[in-house]
């Protein structure tokens, strides 16, 4: 096996033109870890944010982006008993390692099997929105049948996961979209639907008992507004605009307020691809584009448009 491999990198923060295709050693997995050849890579807003310095993590360049991948096993390091080599895996990782590459070394925990019949383009637009929806929705606030559940930006990749999970543990699902995205949300479960862009949806939205919220800045007090008094808002976009004043009025009004983060999680992944295999979770790809493209990528997702993922193409 030769020891070296390509990858997506930057030698300086800025715009999508300092993405350039490069040479780099090969990593080696150490114990516990899995060397995964990739095959794809999904894009995740977190990837411009960090390649324009916007968010921290990474030191100073040159450093390979990406959180997400799907591919197949090629080594494995002392230690790993739940992987061998030719399975195909997926995960999520987190800095500095990144996904815009031939080869990945991961932690084991981290890996979860590719669920049947999910091609590598699909299963690597999953890992970090669905970790992102299924974490809070299902660990934090602990949806229930019955309960009504309002999902900010319920087209975009996460959105769209969390509106299909929440639906799958008998939800009352609500989404804010634009109307052009109401007919492939519908097709998706939800069952309300608000354009954000002629309806504030606080005034649309009542008795809700779970808030996922993308978008922070404003929508927090807003979505504040829409809960009943043992309702939580989740806020998962992870950077973004100071959070005290929604903290304050969080704590004047006696709502549940959490801050969240995915973690990598292959024991989630697992659950959540028996979602996947059992047809109550699809996940939608916007555009495959050739790695090589990542710029591209990076911009399209930028315009904060997408239906879905964006995922990049390695293999």
């Amino acid at each position: 096996m030769s020891s070296g491999m390509r990858a997506v990198s930057q030698r300086v923060f800025g715009g999508p033109e300092v993405l350039e295709v490069v040479e780099t050693e090969r990593p080696v997995p150490g114990p516990g870890e899995v060397l995964v050849q990739v095959h794809a890579a999904g894009v995740n807003p977190a990837d411009w944010k960090r390649r324009s310095g916007l968010l921290g993590g990474l030191g100073e360049p040159p450093f390979v982006l990406g959180l997400d991948l799907s591919g197949v096993v090629a080594a494995v390091g002392g230690q790993v008993t739940r992987f061998r080599p030719g399975d195909a895996v997926c995960a999520a990782v987190l800095p500095p390692r990144g996904t815009y590459s031939e080869y990945v070394a991961v932690p084991e925990e981290s890996l979860a099997l590719v669920p049947p019949g999910l091609d590598h383009l699909h299963a690597a637009a999953l890992p970090t929105a669905a970790l992102t929806a299924w974490q809070p929705l299902v660990k934090i606030a602990e949806v229930q049948a019955g309960q009504r559940v309002l999902i900010h930006a319920a087209a975009g990749g996460i959105g769209h996961l969390a509106v299909q999970i929440a639906k799958s543990r008998g939800a009352h699902v609500i989404g804010t979209a634009r109307q052009d995205k109401h007919d492939f949300l519908r097709g998706l479960g939800a069952d309300e639907l608000i354009d954000y862009t002629t309806v504030d949806f606080e005034e649309a939205a009542r008795d809700i008992d779970v808030v996922l919220d993308p978008i922070s800045g404003a929508y927090g007090p807003r979505s504040l507004a829409t809960l009943t008094a043992q309702g939580v808002l989740l806020d998962i976009r992870g950077t973004g605009p100071d959070r005290t004043a929604v903290r304050a009025r969080a704590a004047e009004l006696g709502r549940r307020y959490v801050e969240f983060g995915f973690t990598p999680a292959g024991a989630d992944l697992q659950e959540i691809g028996a979602l996947v295999a059992g047809g109550a979770l699809q996940v939608v790809v916007d555009q495959v584009l050739p790695w090589e493209e990542a710029g591209t990528a990076h911009e399209l997702s930028e315009t904060g448009r997408v239906k879905g993922k964006i995922v990049l193409a390695v293999r």
